[in-house]
């Protein structure tokens, strides 16, 4: 199963229902194509560089303290979530990436840094419904490193609980496209 590199304070708040939306570029590896979503339901990998609290709402810098102190054992990662994109859309303007705010953890600063990289490809805005499974332990194996967004794991499918009930995120899902279309 393909599975998505991202903060795992990222993947904790999407876990808690805090996000459903996911603003990418793509990775320092991905500077000619920018980023593609590879596939339409994956797993979530949590990675740990590059996260600080300045990258965040502060609401949420308990989240990073967490998963700072909860970290896998070395050479290994926990898989506890599955995500499956409901929606995507390129976005170039800053003030439709603005309004997207209440979807996301990032703080402002961290968004402006992230549109002003690569700045004549549009951010991606991938509109998530996420389900938390039984935590399955991966080996990392030397594949997983760099920067890149993409990796194959050998994890478990199944669905599990979705995060957020039908209602929950149908109306989110109505505001999102309202923002972006």
């Amino acid at each position: 199963m393909k599975a998505l590199k991202e903060w795992a304070t990222v993947v904790k708040a999407l876990e808690n229902g805090n996000q459903t939306v996911l603003l990418r570029k793509g990775g320092i590896l991905e500077t000619e194509s920018g980023f593609r979503v590879e596939a339409t339901k994956f797993a979530l990998f949590p990675t740990f560089e590059h996260q600080d609290n300045a990258s965040l709402k502060s609401q949420y810098y308990g989240y990073l303290a967490d998963v700072r102190e909860d970290k896998p054992r070395e050479g290994y990662n926990r898989i506890t979530s599955i995500a499956q994109v409901v929606e995507e859309r390129d976005i170039s303007s800053i003030e439709k990436i603005e309004q997207l705010s209440p979807f996301h953890i990032w703080s402002d600063s961290y968004i402006v840094e992230r549109m002003n990289w690569m700045p004549s490809k549009p951010m991606k805005a991938v509109f998530l419904k996420v389900f938390k499974i039984a935590e399955t332990e991966v080996p990392v194996l030397p594949d997983y490193h760099g920067c890149k967004s993409w990796i194959e794991l050998n994890v478990n499918s199944e669905s599990g609980q979705s995060v957020l009930s039908d209602a929950e995120l149908q109306q989110q899902l109505e505001e999102f496209r309202r923002i972006v279309n």
